[in-house]
């Protein structure tokens, strides 16, 4: 039996790890700290304010600024919410560094800020970046700037990883994985579906012109996180063919999921890997969607159709087909291709080379503070297992 792992898992500072999600990222982080409890190891999530109670979660605080008036009226001074931010996983690198040195056998950085990577190299403990998103200036920046000292790097699709091969390599896929148990095997019907972020990348108003072409009804479910894109495209077309079933906790969404003919996936950027499709397909939902991203590595012919990007008659014309596909064949193909348990497997494998390595290792470290046990008498948080944990990162000292 192999020796449980204390894990700290560090997500997005202003989006809580919660249901109902605000994205694939934040489901995704909330699957895997499940996942790993459940297996016993120990799991310290560093997340917004606000998520989810049954992890037994603080916070990584970001709070309000306190500066002078002349500090606010420098022209040096950024955005607020970029330097609360900046503060908050200031504290939190500190923390790891500093008071935590010892505490993990791992961590797990999965927070899109570039500070994680930036200030990697002053743990004494492992970090594995994955990369949820294209490249982004400040991230990119951060790893050449690092030169990937601190970390290892993995991302959740080839797509990703090749987007991400000029930051240097190797980026190791690792595909997110879905819990088939929350999605189970719908009736189908003949309505059809799109979930997701009501945004203008997203573009839920060409499922929408999509769909009255193929001559189908379909129900919207996620949150609208442009409510201007919202106003403009989508609310217009709401009528007895076109309904919004607005931002459903998982029980609701993965009913309806699995009550539709077929799902319409219809990104105007390239996903990364689009989580939908997964969860759409362990439903037994065939899928019906662009060809971009890392989407065309998830869909094969027994489980959905591939269109070319854009194109509304094409999406309308490959319905009917994809609503004949047997919805017992397009789960299976799911679970084969989309199995969390593959995912945590993989990270775990990972977890245990680096931490091998690092036994062997004499890198340039900017700090070796000598291993310690997990601290004694600290707070049951840092003890609770398999439960997971969030921690918070205390601010007062940066006011």
């Amino acid at each position: 039996m192999t020796t449980p792992l204390r894990i700290a898992l560090i997500a997005s500072s202003r989006f809580p790890i919660r249901q109902p999600f605000a994205g694939g990222l934040e489901a995704h982080v909330w699957h895997l700290a499940k996942a790993l409890a459940d297996q016993g190891h120990t799991v310290a999530l560093y997340a917004a304010d606000g998520s989810d109670a049954d992890l037994d979660c603080a916070s990584l605080s970001v709070h309000p600024l306190r500066l002078s008036g002349a500090a606010m009226s420098d022209v040096s001074m950024p955005a607020a919410d970029f330097m609360a931010d900046h503060h908050a996983y200031l504290a939190l690198m500190m923390q790891l560094a500093g008071i935590d040195a010892g505490s993990f056998d791992v961590v797990h950085n999965h927070s899109l800020h570039y500070l994680p990577v930036a200030m990697a190299a002053t743990l004494s403990t492992p970090m594995l970046t994955t990369v949820h998103t294209p490249p982004t200036p400040w991230l990119e920046s951060a790893i050449q700037a690092s030169h990937r000292h601190g970390t290892r790097f993995a991302a959740v699709s080839a797509h990703t990883a090749a987007a991400w091969a000029s930051s240097g390599g190797p980026f190791t896929v690792v595909p997110n994985g879905i819990d088939a148990r929350a999605w189970p095997l719908g009736p189908g019907g003949d309505s059809v579906v799109w979930f997701g972020r009501l945004t203008a990348e997203k573009a839920p108003h060409l499922a929408i012109a999509a769909a009255r072409r193929a001559g189908r009804t379909i129900t919207l479910a996620g949150p609208i996180s442009d409510p201007l894109y919202y106003a403009e495209h989508v609310e217009p077309h709401l009528g007895p063919d076109v309904r919004y079933a607005g931002h459903l906790v998982h029980r609701e969404l993965a009913r309806l999921v699995g009550s539709a003919a077929v799902a319409l996936v219809t990104p105007v950027w390239d996903e990364p890997y689009g989580l939908v499709v997964a969860e759409a397909m362990c439903c037994g939902t065939p899928v019906v969607a662009f060809e971009r991203g890392g989407i065309p590595e998830l869909v094969s012919a027994e489980a959905g159709l591939l269109v070319p990007p854009n194109d509304v008659d094409a999406l309308a014309a490959a319905i009917p087909a994809a609503s004949r596909l047997s919805r017992k064949a397009v789960r299976e193909h799911a679970i084969r291709r989309c199995s969390a348990t593959a995912m945590v497997d993989a990270y775990l494998s990972l977890y245990r080379q680096m931490i091998s390595a690092r036994s062997d290792d004499t890198d340039d470290r900017l700090l070796h503070p000598p291993p310690r046990p997990w601290p004694h008498g600290a707070s049951r948080q840092h003890q609770r297992t398999p439960a997971a944990a969030c921690h918070s990162a205390d601010l007062s000292t940066l006011a």
